[in-house]
């Protein structure tokens, strides 16, 4: 485009580097990183196949449209609740552990 700035390349490595750089509130990083983390735990044990798309789906209470998305980690417009549904009906349960976050 003509008269435009040429945008600047960020590399970022880590989660809370992303949601710096994305301006979002450290709250909104933390999600952000919780969620991305379980999606690519839910994608591993999703293509594992212990158990069909449908069998988890039925398991979760949701569609085998939305657990093939969760599989390929596409979880735009997918709660968190349903994540952590999906996660149960694969057979798992989550573990809580807290850290203090870097300063």
């Amino acid at each position: 485009m003509a008269g435009s700035k040429p945008r600047k390349r960020l590399t970022v490595k880590t989660a809370e580097e992303l949601g710096k750089a994305l301006g979002l509130s450290k709250a909104d990083t933390a999600e952000m990183e919780f969620r991305s983390d379980l999606t690519v735990l839910l994608a591993k044990l999703i293509q594992a196949g212990e158990l069909t798309h449908a069998e988890i789906a039925k398991g979760a209470g949701t569609s085998r449209t939305r657990v093939t998305a969760i599989a390929n980690g596409n979880t735009h417009g997918v709660s968190t609740d349903v994540l952590i549904r999906v996660l149960a009906a694969t057979g798992y349960r989550a573990e809580v552990r807290v850290k203090k976050a870097a300063a």
